[in-house]
């Protein structure tokens, strides 16, 4: 969420940085900026009715000492009519802030200047490209094929149980899927992020914090009687982790790891793009996330995709990296690498992380701050990642590295698998 004075001081270049989002906010900037004149007006008016209040309090008691209770009376009277006219204030105040609220998170953070414009996918720009795309031969099968010939994943049961988009993995494809969390956990522990697990079920407040709650609301699995929300990637809770908290310069960068189960709703997916692993509706996923000063965020950005790429590097998975368009930014990300893995059975591209920096677009949400050498309160930034999400590099795993004589497992992986070929 950006701030008000913010908005005020940089109006024009706002408007002009979200076109890059196919995004038109001149109107609701106005409106913004015409309510908090509003706020700052009533706001005024109060506290000198509250200023007019406690002076008469004081020349009441005056009064009555001196003997001049009539006169005290009166102001009395007086003093009953600025209580009602201060509760009607500070009713209209409330209403006031929360209609600037309902719009401020209506606009989109700012886009990074290194945004390219576009409208969808097809505009993003590659950033760079690594690896040699498998040549498998005409007898090669995709991963759900695959998974039904060596007894990996049974979707099937999956659906008869919950639904389509909830698989059941079995056997080497349980220890495979158990060996890359592993795997990957260790990897991020290894670059100094500190492990949690956190809850899968978050309140309201932790949505709105991260900026899923109200713009991805029907994207999200809601438990209505508690008013909880499955959560559709571990950032939610981590991040929430420091909702209301004031970070210590010297504890500069934080740095989190967690896997967990991810549930989305995924509504309007069809086709091709939800086949097999595709597109799940429960997946796993190993998350990495830094709340860093602002100063240092985007050289932060870097390094997060560095070390997704190190990942990458050590499966020997084809990939590339790729800067969002506009178009494809999400709501809340000022800018985004996602990173693609090729998928040899199926001939695609598919994507396995998003590593983002919000700026302080989440932090403003969070009240998530540190204080600068004055001593005053300034907003953090805040950073994730995928490091990574499970289904889609299990599916270009297992097609990259079939053989007539069976799915080879990459070197990296052996020794948490114990074994190095599923036959």
């Amino acid at each position: 969420m950006l701030q008000v004075q913010f908005l005020r001081e940089n109006k024009q270049s706002v408007v002009q940085s979200l076109k890059v989002k196919n995004f038109d906010a001149s109107t609701i900037i106005d409106k913004v900026i015409e309510l908090d004149d509003n706020r700052k007006s009533t706001q005024s008016s109060s506290n000198d009715l509250l200023a007019r209040a406690n002076s008469i309090a004081k020349e009441i008691g005056v009064l009555f000492k001196t003997g001049k209770g009539e006169e005290a009376n009166s102001l009395k009277e007086e003093s009953s009519q600025i209580k009602e006219k201060t509760k009607v204030l500070q009713s209209n105040l409330s209403e006031i802030e929360s209609e600037i609220r309902d719009l401020l998170v209506q606009i989109p953070n700012v886009p990074h200047s290194s945004v390219p414009e576009g409208k969808s996918d097809e505009d993003n720009e590659t950033i760079k490209e690594v690896g040699t795309i498998p040549k498998l031969g005409k007898n090669k099968k995709p991963h759900w094929d695959l998974c039904s010939d060596y007894n990996l994943i049974d979707f099937e049961l999956g659906n008869k149980i919950t639904g389509a988009g909830f698989p059941v993995y079995t056997n080497k494809g349980a220890k495979l899927q158990r060996a890359l969390i592993s795997y990957f956990l260790d990897k991020n522990t290894g670059a100094g992020y500190t492990e949690f697990q956190p809850p899968h079920l978050v309140n309201e407040a932790s949505g709105f914090g991260t900026g899923q709650l109200p713009d991805k609301e029907g994207q999200m699995y809601q438990v209505t009687e508690d008013n909880l929300y499955l959560i559709p990637t571990a950032e939610v809770p981590i991040t929430n982790f420091f909702r209301d908290v004031i970070v210590k310069k010297e504890d500069f960068p934080i740095k989190c790891t967690a896997y967990t189960p991810c549930f989305r709703r995924e509504a309007g997916s069809y086709g091709k793009d939800v086949r097999g692993l595709n597109r799940l509706h429960q997946f796993d996923k190993v998350e990495i996330l830094q709340v860093q000063h602002p100063n240092k965020s985007y050289e932060t950005l870097d390094l997060m995709v560095d070390h997704v790429a190190s990942i990458l590097d050590e499966l020997e998975l084809p990939y590339r990296i790729l800067r969002l368009c506009g178009g494809d930014l999400s709501f809340t990300s000022a800018l985004t690498y996602d990173f693609e893995v090729y998928s040899g059975g199926q001939d695609r591209w598919l994507e396995v992380s998003s590593v983002s920096n919000f700026e302080s677009y989440q932090s403003n949400r969070l009240k998530l701050r540190y204080k600068d050498k004055t001593g005053k309160n300034k907003l953090c930034h805040t950073l994730n990642g995928s490091a990574l999400a499970l289904p889609r590099i299990f599916a270009a795993l297992i097609e990259n590295n079939q053989t007539t004589s069976g799915i080879n497992i990459p070197k990296v992986l052996q020794e948490y698998t114990r074994f190095d070929i599923i036959e």
